[in-house]
């Protein structure tokens, strides 16, 4: 809870602050590789400081954080907190590191507005700060302790490697040594740390795309990014018997409440883990109601279109949807295709349902506003977006 004397001090900066986190955040990055270029070896992700992303995920991230703690006294955002925590397990963070960027941020607030932070200034913010660090560091020794073994990073060795859709490779590991691992859960994701051309580590987070819950097969779907410096590596270097390094798995878009309907909103590789979702609720025998709607350039380029199929053929009470860009001569079995950008508007939508959306920002923005606009609490809605949170920086 923040403290009185601090909270005025928040309300009277908290706009200032964010105006200037566009400027602030890329000279603390800056600054903390300058005094720590240990960090961008397997931590911290090079193209997600070049594009901007991670700056502009924290700068939203501090502010919302400051903003719930002046209009809801006494709580925490514990979703944004959740969130962060399973980003941050995923890449081995540790408390230590809190600190780091504690004092290179403040560097950064202190060059940028300079006079106008007065020691009243710092110790409020240092509060907000900490109270926002604390309460990660807490969930993140919980998510650390529920681990089945004590490491960040475990060997996996590559068992099978066969291309899905369009420009996807789905690859499937088994432990290369006798780790206990842990199981994961069904929207899940684990990251993986591979050296790139110039052998620094880069650490990636991809969804488990089958058997999420498996202590003994991990499965991911990669879709090909040229401009990347991870995928790249995986589908064009790593081969069937190399061994790579994978995080224990995380994420917290598992489905939550078996009673009531399941609307799974997705595009693009953003099927991933809707595909890891649908294949657990098969190996469960659920008779939950599922809505599947997924959009896509066309029939062939949809990744993981046969297990999708299979997973349907076993859930008596599923119904699927395809948008695509080209119509397909036939439709695959069971699935209802529709040409042109998805309207979630011509089908008839579950009362009730709990909603998962996953794919490029502006599909997920644009399908929120869609169903909230017919009748879709937005407190039912929840979304996994692949690398930094700019939604919540927006």
């Amino acid at each position: 809870m923040l403290s009185e004397k601090s909270r005025p001090v928040i309300e009277a900066t908290a706009a200032v602050v964010a105006e200037h986190m566009p400027e602030i955040t890329p000279k603390f990055y800056a600054h903390m590789f300058e005094a720590h270029p240990e960090l961008l070896d397997g931590v911290f992700s090079r193209a997600n400081q070049r594009n901007g992303e991670q700056a502009q995920a924290l700068a939203g991230s501090i502010v919302k954080f400051a903003v719930h703690l002046l209009e809801n006294p006494g709580t925490l955002p514990e979703a944004v907190l959740a969130r962060i925590a399973h980003k941050h397990t995923a890449l081995g963070i540790t408390e230590d590191q809190y600190q780091i960027v504690y004092e290179n941020l403040f560097w950064a607030i202190a060059d940028v507005l300079g006079d106008a932070v007065t020691p009243e200034v710092a110790e409020a913010w240092t509060e907000v700060y900490w109270l926002m660090a604390d309460a990660l560091i807490k969930l993140e020794k919980g998510l650390y302790a529920k681990q089945a073994n004590d490491k960040m990073w475990l060997d996996w060795k590559v068992v099978s490697k066969e291309p899905t859709g369009n420009a996807a490779v789905t690859f499937r590991f088994e432990p290369a040594d006798d780790t206990p691992q842990t199981p994961g859960e069904a929207g899940g994701f684990v990251s993986v740390r591979v050296k790139v051309a110039d052998g620094l580590r880069q650490a990636r987070q991809y969804s488990l795309s089958d058997h999420a819950a498996s202590t003994t097969e991990r499965v991911i779907t990669v879709k090909l990014d040229e401009a990347g410096e991870v995928s790249p590596v995986l589908i064009q270097n790593v081969e069937v018997g190399d061994v790579i390094e994978l995080s224990n798995p995380y994420g917290e878009i598992t489905p939550k409440d078996d009673s009531a309907p399941l609307m799974l909103a997705t595009a693009g590789i953003g099927i991933t883990p809707a595909a890891s979702i649908l294949s657990s609720l098969a190996e469960q025998g659920s008779d939950r109601e599922v809505v599947v709607l997924h959009a896509d350039a066309s029939l062939e380029s949809v990744a993981l279109l046969g297990q999708l199929t299979e997973s349907l053929s076993a859930l008596p009470n599923a119904q699927a949807h395809l948008w695509l860009g080209v119509a397909p001569e036939q439709a695959p079995e069971g699935i209802t295709v529709h040409e042109g950008r998805m309207d979630p508007s011509e089908i008839e939508l579950p009362s009730g349902a709990e909603v998962i959306l996953c794919g490029p920002l502006a599909f997920m923005q644009s399908t929120r506003s869609t169903l909230i606009d017919a009748g879709v609490p937005a407190t039912s809605i929840r979304y996994e977006i692949f690398g930094p949170d700019i939604w919540l920086a927006a």
